[in-house]
């Protein structure tokens, strides 16, 4: 959270921390912090793991499978060693080469 309010600038009262969603196997699930744009729509989905968890295609897909929950153009996943961002677009998502600030996340179409 320090990051996001810090060095990407998303307001406190923008980001949310354990946010209940509900998947369509009716399984529910928890996202570690999600980031709010202006209208109260999700704009981020950020998963959380501990240092001495490696960052693979597995922790992606899990952050993936929120979007089904809570739809979000952004996902980033970390563990505090690194960081990895994805934007949607065109019904994919794709790397971002770094952590972009909220305002230039507000301003993608």
């Amino acid at each position: 959270i320090g990051v996001l309010s810090g060095t990407v600038g998303v307001p406190m009262h923008m980001m949310m921390s354990e946010v209940s969603l509900k998947l369509p196997s009716g399984k529910p699930q928890r996202a570690d912090i999600v980031v709010w744009d202006r209208s109260g729509a999700p704009l981020m989905i950020v998963e959380c793991k501990r240092p001495e968890v490696e960052l693979t295609a597995d922790v992606a897909a899990q952050a993936l499978r929120y979007i089904q929950g809570l739809p979000a153009r952004y996902i980033a996943i970390t563990n505090g060693h690194g960081t990895y961002v994805y934007i949607k677009e065109g019904g994919v998502f794709r790397s971002c080469a770094s952590l972009p600030t909220w305002e230039e996340m507000l301003c993608q179409p």
